[in-house]
Parts: C-alpha cells; sequence; structure tokens
C-alpha cells in the first residue's frame, strides 16, 4: 500500500528515492526539440528536485526555484521543494549532502533550504557560469544571478564539494558528468532493488529525448548532448531506469505516494 496515509511511517524504510514536483509550465512541441515538430502543440513541463534515502542517510538532488522566480519567469509554482520533503516525514536541515546537477535556476535556486549541506557540483560548472561564455545572452538566460553568487558564498564558507568527472560519492551513488545541456551537467546514478536508477535531470529533459533522439534547444554543446544520450542508456541498460528531468509522464508512471507532488522511482515503472 503506497496510499498518503503511509508516508510519514517512511523513516523506517532503508532506500527509496521520490521525485518531487514542485512547478509546472506549458510550452510548445516546436520549442521543445531542435528542428520543431510537425505535429505542434503544447508541451507540458514538469520542475522536479530528486530526495533519496540511501542507507539512513538523505541526499537530495537540486534545489528548485522558488514563489519569486516563479513569478518572473511564468511558471506555475505548486510547493516550495523544502514543504514537500517535510510532508514526506523528513526534515530539511538533517540533509547533508545535495547534488546541483547544474546551475540553471530551475535546478540551483531556494538557498535558504538545506543550511547544513555541502553542495556537490562538476568544477566545469562552477567554472562555465563565471567565466567567459557568459558573456553570451543565450547561454546565461537559463542562470539566475543569485544562484551563481549563492555558490561562491558556498564555496567560501566551504560548503562546496568539487568533481571532476565520475565519482561515487558513496556505496552506491555515483555522480556521472554529461555535459551538453551546460558544460557541467551531472547526472546521478543510484543502485536500487530494480538496478541503477539514473536521475538524468537535463541530460534528458523528456522520454522523447531519448527514445527518439531529439535534443533540446537549450544547449551549450549539441554533439555532446547527443553523445550523451548513449551514455546515460550505457550505464541505466534501458530507459525505464532513467528518470528524465522535466516530463510529466514521470508522474504517470511511478507510484505516487504525496498527491500531486511525490512519485516513487525506485521501484519499477507501472506501466
Amino acid at each position: 500500500d503506497l496510499s498518503r496515509g503511509l508516508v510519514g511511517s517512511e523513516m523506517g524504510i532503508r532506500d527509496r528515492i521520490y521525485a518531487i514536483c514542485y512547478g509546472r509550465s506549458v510550452r510548445t512541441r516546436g520549442e521543445s526539440f531542435i528542428g520543431g515538430d510537425p505535429h505542434d502543440g503544447p508541451m507540458p513541463m514538469a520542475y522536479y528536485i530528486w530526495l533519496i534515502r540511501q542507507q539512513g542517510r538523505l541526499l537530495v538532488v537540486d534545489t528548485g526555484f522558488d514563489a519569486m522566480v516563479a513569478t518572473k519567469r511564468n511558471r506555475e509554482f505548486l510547493i516550495c521543494p523544502g514543504a514537500a520533503i517535510q510532508q514526506l516525514g523528513f526534515d530539511p536541515q538533517s540533509v547533508e549532502d545535495v547534488v546541483l546537477t547544474h546551475l540553471h535556476y530551475d535546478h540551483a535556486g531556494n538557498h535558504h533550504l538545506f543550511s547544513r549541506a555541502k553542495f556537490h557540483i562538476q568544477a566545469a560548472e562552477m567554472a562555465y557560469t563565471t567565466g567567459p561564455w557568459m558573456t553570451h545572452r543565450h547561454l546565461r538566460v537559463g542562470y539566475g544571478a543569485d544562484d551563481v553568487k549563492s555558490m561562491v558564498d558556498r564555496l567560501f564558507a566551504e560548503k562546496v564539494v568539487f568533481h571532476d568527472g565520475d565519482i561515487e560519492i558513496y556505496p552506491g551513488v555515483r555522480l556521472h558528468k554529461i555535459g551538453g545541456h551546460t558544460d557541467g551537467l551531472q547526472v546521478v546514478c543510484v543502485d536500487t532493488d530494480r538496478g541503477p536508477v539514473i536521475l538524468a535531470s537535463d541530460a534528458a529533459v523528456f522520454y522523447e529525448t531519448l527514445e527518439d533522439g531529439r535534443p533540446f534547444p537549450a544547449a551549450f554543446h549539441v554533439g555532446q548532448e547527443l553523445a550523451g544520450y548513449g551514455k546515460l542508456l550505457e550505464l541505466a541498460g534501458s530507459v525505464e531506469h532513467i528518470v528524465p528531468g522535466h516530463d510529466v509522464a514521470v508522474m504517470e508512471r511511478y507510484p505516487e505516494v504525496l498527491d500531486g507532488i511525490a512519485w516513487r522511482v525506485d521501484l519499477p515503472p507501472i506501466r
């Protein structure tokens, strides 16, 4: 039974991965793939963070945006990610590690959350967001200056852990540098009872990007983005072991544990 009433008892469960949807928006299919789409129409997007409970520790992947940023960028804000974590029965202040897949505004905001945590990021991403590439408006439009400044503040507070490529940060939790979407984009691979589960973030925005090889337009290096799909499939073994970064279908394919907010992606897809 995965009903909402059991959420509070989940502290006794060893390993779980939750996809938490904190916001939504709608774009068109033509805007969602390089080359457009002959059957243009609405293309809804979900905005997720991910919470991993693994061997008694809590690990958060990405931190999302807040209500103010949602208004500024015309996004629907559903819930503060910290509040969602609390509703799942966990304390955000007990999170000791946060992985930022990259520093785009929808993955690296909410600076007041997780004050105890160390933040894991690829060194290439920090260099990218503070270097000459950001003189190009098209490349910097996905970033918020406050989010980048916050990372500098964390760096000087000794709260940043830099990585250079692939690494296992805990037994059964690995980071893999993909690039493409941004220069330092990384994904998280978690060993589960059903095998490896890849939290792909924007290395695979939608299932279609993986299944049809259709790259998302917001890219630093399209070639790396396309090569990244192959790397994800090699690491995961199948699409069913990859969780895309913005696909609303995640909410249809996995068991819901908190109404309209959280889904268990460590479990096999239900369809």
